[in-house]
């Protein structure tokens, strides 16, 4: 399988700028795994400062601690790569930010760091906005390190796309 095409990520970023925008919302986005991915192609739509707020690269569980307020005792009893723990990036994202809404993508991409409960290709994404309950999913995503990567970012959007009234 091929990677997500950046034709297809600007695409989605396009149309969640557009909603965005017509609500008079910021986005603020908190990554692992992605490493920046996905502010990168929100930021890459031209006008996006009028509704990108800031983005949380968060790579190691210090930084999800200390940048978004992610609660060791969460880490320590379901891992990095957890729907609480994504959930907690999430909603930290929007605490720490100016935004109305967040997405947060922690996973493994590979090629190391499976475990046995969680294979290589395990990528959980959550989505916070003011006044909703956070949502959270786990995906089972296929592929090299850079087809999950792209694959998760291409979730992450179009979860946001949908969350937004």
């Amino acid at each position: 399988m091929a990677r997500v095409s950046d034709e297809e990520l600007l695409q989605l970023a396009h149309i969640l700028g557009q909603k965005l925008h017509a609500k008079g919302w910021m986005l603020a986005v908190a990554e692992s795994c992605t490493g920046g991915w996905l502010a990168q192609v929100v930021t890459a739509i031209p006008g996006s400062s009028a509704w990108f707020d800031r983005g949380f690269i968060t790579y190691s569980n210090e930084a999800k601690q200390d940048m978004l307020g992610v609660q060791a005792a969460t880490l320590d009893a379901h891992g990095a790569v957890s729907e609480e723990t994504a959930r907690e990036m999430a909603e930290g994202a929007l605490r720490r930010s100016r935004a109305h809404i967040s997405a947060s993508v922690s996973g493994i991409a590979g090629p190391g760091g499976a475990m046995p409960k969680k294979p290589v290709g395990t990528v959980c994404i959550a989505w916070a906005a003011e006044g909703q309950d956070t949502f959270s999913t786990v995906c089972r995503l296929s592929g090299d390190r850079e087809e999950i990567r792209s694959r998760a970012v291409a979730a992450a959007l179009r979860g946001l796309i949908e969350l937004i009234p």
